[in-house]
């Protein structure tokens, strides 16, 4: 119990400062642009060593983006929660609202706003764009992992699995653009539902074509 209760502390310590370090780093480019940034600097804000840093982030660009790492993951973990009755689209886009109320829920306006100003400084930083990319992408392929899994499918000779990330990804990849080129950091919610209901409105015109046909 002594051990499961040390092997937690140190968990949620290095949570903490993986978190301040991010903010760090995020509030750093807010203040002085990304060419600016440093190791040392964001160590110095964040009040740690330059060793913990480096223990947490391979990189600046991956420090400053480290919100929407988590952000990742934090949606993934809700895709793999959500009951294996829900077709795969289903389940995605009902992750996706279960990520933003777990993840926004408390202090929400304040989340949205702090991702908000990222996703605007993403586009005219090419090394953030070329993070954000490598974070979106990888977080994609276990979203496919774990659809796949739900289906009891191979995802190298099935393609519903990544047919079925690509279609909800893209949805939150439109709502997450027109949100960033927006004035309204409280939208992103808004926004995503907006999107994944032009996606059912496509679906349905599709059916009944075909059904005419």
């Amino acid at each position: 119990m002594v051990g499961e209760v040390d092997v937690d502390g140190r968990r949620l310590r290095a949570r903490r400062s993986h978190e301040a370090m991010s903010r760090a780093a995020f509030e750093l480019l807010a203040e002085h642009g990304l060419g600016a940034l440093s190791v040392e600097g964001v160590a110095e804000r964040a009040g740690v060593t330059r060793r913990t840093f480096s223990r947490h982030f391979g990189s600046l660009e991956e420090a400053v983006l480290g919100a929407v790492d988590q952000d990742v993951h934090l949606f993934n973990d809700a895709l793999l929660r959500r009951p294996l009755a829900e077709s795969p689209l289903v389940a995605f886009r009902a992750a996706v609202h279960d990520w933003l109320d777990d993840a926004y829920g408390a202090d929400r306006a304040a989340r949205l706003a702090h991702r908000w100003e990222l996703f605007r400084r993403i586009e005219g930083e090419p090394a953030l764009s070329a993070e954000y990319q490598r974070i979106r992408i990888d977080g994609q392929r276990e979203s496919e992992r774990i659809v796949a899994a739900r289906l009891g499918v191979d995802p190298a000779v099935d393609p519903r699995p990544a047919a079925a990330v690509a279609a909800g990804s893209g949805m939150l990849l439109a709502a997450s653009r027109a949100w960033a080129e927006g004035e309204d950091p409280a939208a992103l919610p808004r926004l995503v539902e907006r999107f994944f209901a032009a996606l059912d409105e496509l679906v349905a015109a599709r059916k009944y074509e075909e059904s005419m046909s």
